[in-house]
């Protein structure tokens, strides 16, 4: 990625370090896995998604859908 005034390139450094592992349970986003249950039960609760597509932009990790 180019660098910008904006960018930490050590903070890209270490997501893109993540990247190959970033949904494998027990790893470094264990805490996301660890919400699952609860994040999924949330949407839920506000929608019917059953036999539906949804696309989660801009939740960063995938906070609201995996």
């Amino acid at each position: 990625m180019a660098r910008t005034s904006d960018t930490d390139q050590g903070e890209l450094d270490r997501f893109e370090a993540l990247s190959d592992s970033w949904w494998e349970a027990g790893r470094g986003l264990r805490a996301l896995h660890d919400i699952t249950p609860a994040r999924a039960g949330y949407v839920a609760s506000r929608a019917t998604l059953r036999g539906r597509r949804a696309l989660d932009v801009g939740c960063g990790g995938g906070i609201l859908s995996e």
